[in-house]
């Protein structure tokens, strides 16, 4: 079994959607210390000739000592309704944005209480949409032991994974003697963003995927995988 793990995020990027593409199993790594400026409660749509940052905006007191999945959403900011607008203003003209319209309008009628309630909701729904199909779990459910390298391997033995996808920062830590030893191959992804039509002058990377969602439709899977490696011929190494 080909297994993946990742923090939660809102609304990612298109190389999390590569990485579980590849995998038969993806654990959510909802039980680690949050970290502040990350993409866990934020990414990035185009606006214009440039791109706009979403952010969710949350209750941060002692975040230090919180994990991602007792991170509270701040409603009493109106962010639901300024990522609706944005999203609605920038994409209205998107060839399939009418296709998805609708479950956005619904999201953010919705008042979320845990941020990760809001990544897993639409985690789901993306994965759906994409086509992707994938055992889904988050870490808080298991009793992974150690940390970094040896966490990875712990949580390769307790679900059975003969193979796991590092992402490229992978390298600088993981221990590759210690997955020979086990059985385990591993592989450290290498994403190739492709170009795909926006709406917008020129072209910019690293978007949320809803950007090739209202771009592209249907084809969005086969592209956000165009010039990558497959699952098919990641089961040949």
């Amino acid at each position: 079994m080909i297994l993946t793990a990742h923090q939660p995020a809102y609304l990612p990027w298109l190389g999390l959607f590569h990485k579980i593409a590849l995998s038969d199993a993806y654990v959510c790594f909802d039980d680690v210390q949050f970290e502040r400026y990350s993409f866990i409660n934020r990414n990035k749509i185009r606006s214009g000739r440039d791109e706009t940052l979403l952010t969710v905006p949350l209750l941060s007191k002692n975040h230090f000592d919180k994990k991602i999945k007792e991170m509270e959403i701040d409603n009493s900011r109106d962010w639901r309704n300024k990522h609706w607008k944005s999203i609605y203003l920038n994409y209205q003209k998107a060839p399939f944005f009418n296709k998805y319209v609708d479950f956005f309008e619904e999201l953010y009628k919705k008042e979320w209480h845990y941020l990760i309630d809001l990544t897993e909701y639409s985690l789901e729904w993306f994965l759906a949409e994409l086509g992707i199909k994938v055992q889904y779990a988050r870490a808080s459910e298991f009793n992974f032991e150690r940390a970094k390298s040896d966490l990875i391997l712990d949580m390769c033995k307790k679900m059975n994974a003969n193979f796991f996808i590092f992402g490229a920062l992978g390298g600088d830590y993981a221990e590759k003697d210690k997955f020979a030893a086990a059985g385990v191959k591993i592989y450290f992804q290498e994403y190739r963003h492709p170009q795909y039509r926006q709406t917008g002058k020129d072209f910019l990377p690293y978007m949320s995927i809803i950007d090739l969602l209202f771009n592209e439709g249907d084809k969005s899977l086969e592209i956000l995988m165009s010039g990558n490696i497959s699952k098919q011929d990641l089961l040949k190494i």
